[in-house]
C-alpha cells in the first residue's frame, strides 16, 4: 500500500504547477493535503477511482485538509470533537478493516509563539485522540507536523534553537507522542540520515541551498512495525513550500 502526504500551500495554486501530473504518476493508495486554503465548490478536482474527504476551515483561505482513497473507509470522520480546535479544517480520520488512517495539519507556534501555549493545549488533545484510537485498531497519522524533532532534521538548529517548529516545548511534545508507543517512520529506516527535508522558506534562495526543515512526517502505532516496507520524501516535487512524504506497507 503506497500512502503519500504533501502540504500543498494551497490546492488550487498547486494544480496549476503540475499537481495532478505528480498525483497520477505517483498512483497512491491513499493521498492526502493539508493547507488546501479553500472552502467548499472552489475546486473541482476529477481524480477517478478516489473517494475524496475534505474538511475546511471556517476562516476563508486559510488551514485545510483533505483525503483521496482508492479504498472506501468504514467510517469518516472530522476533527477531534473538540470544538476549541475544530474551527480550522486540521484533521480527518478514516477507518479500514484494520487500522485508523488519518491526516492532520498542527497548528504553528507563529512568529514571538504567540500561539505556542494554544499548540501545547493540542498536542496533548491530539496526543490523547490517538491514543484512545489505539486502542481499538493501529494507527497510521501523517501530515505536517509543523516540527522539526532532533537537531539532524533542520540545516540550522542552533541559530533556529527558539523559533517556531523547533522550541524545546514542541520537540519534547512530538518525543511524548513517540514514547507513548509510535514511530517516526522516515527515521526507522533512515536512522542517521543528513540533509533531507520537506519544507524550505520561500525567502532567502532556502530550497536552492536545500536550508530546509523535515516537519512533514508518517508516525505510526508501535504495532504496525512489521508492515513498513519503505519511508521517502520526494524532494524533487516542486509546486509547494513542502514536497510529498511517502510511506509504503504491507
Amino acid at each position: 500500500m503506497k500512502l503519500i502526504s504533501w502540504n500543498v500551500n494551497g490546492i488550487r495554486a498547486c494544480v496549476t504547477k503540475g499537481f495532478l501530473d505528480y498525483f497520477n504518476e505517483v498512483d497512491a493508495d491513499i493521498f492526502c493535503l493539508q493547507e488546501t486554503k479553500l472552502q467548499e465548490g472552489q475546486i473541482d478536482l476529477d481524480l477517478k477511482g478516489y473517494h475524496q474527504y475534505w474538511n475546511y476551515a471556517e476562516k476563508k483561505g486559510y488551514s485545510g485538509t483533505a483525503i483521496f482513497s482508492k479504498i472506501e473507509p468504514l467510517s469518516v470522520s472530522y476533527g477531534l470533537n473538540i470544538e476549541e480546535h475544530d474551527k480550522e479544517g486540521r484533521v480527518i480520520t478514516l477507518e479500514f478493516d484494520d487500522f485508523y488512517f488519518i491526516t492532520v495539519y498542527t497548528p504553528n507556534s507563529q512568529s514571538e509563539l504567540k500561539r505556542l501555549e494554544y499548540r501545547m493545549k493540542w498536542e496533548d488533545d491530539f496526543r490523547n485522540y490517538l491514543l484512545e484510537l489505539n486502542t481499538k485498531k493501529p494507527v497510521v497519522v501523517c501530515g505536517d507536523l509543523n516540527v522539526a524533532h532532533k537537531e539532524i532534521d533542520l540545516k540550522n538548529p542552533k541559530t533556529n534553537r527558539k523559533n517556531a517548529g523547533f522550541t524545546d516545548e514542541e520537540r519534547n511534545k512530538f518525543t511524548e507522542l513517540l514514547d507513548s508507543g509510535f514511530i517516526d517512520t522516515y527515521r526507522y529506516f533512515n536512522v542517521d540520515k543528513e540533509g533531507v527535508y520537506s519544507w524550505w522558506s520561500y525567502r532567502f534562495n532556502a530550497r536552492k541551498n536545500n536550508s530546509g526543515w523535515r516537519i512533514d512526517y508518517f508516525v505510526v502505532s508501535d504495532d504496525m512495525k512489521d508492515r513498513l516496507v519503505s519511508a521517502d520524501i520526494h524532494t524533487q516535487i516542486l509546486g509547494s513550500d513542502h514536497c510529498p512524504i511517502e510511506l509504503v506497507i504491507k
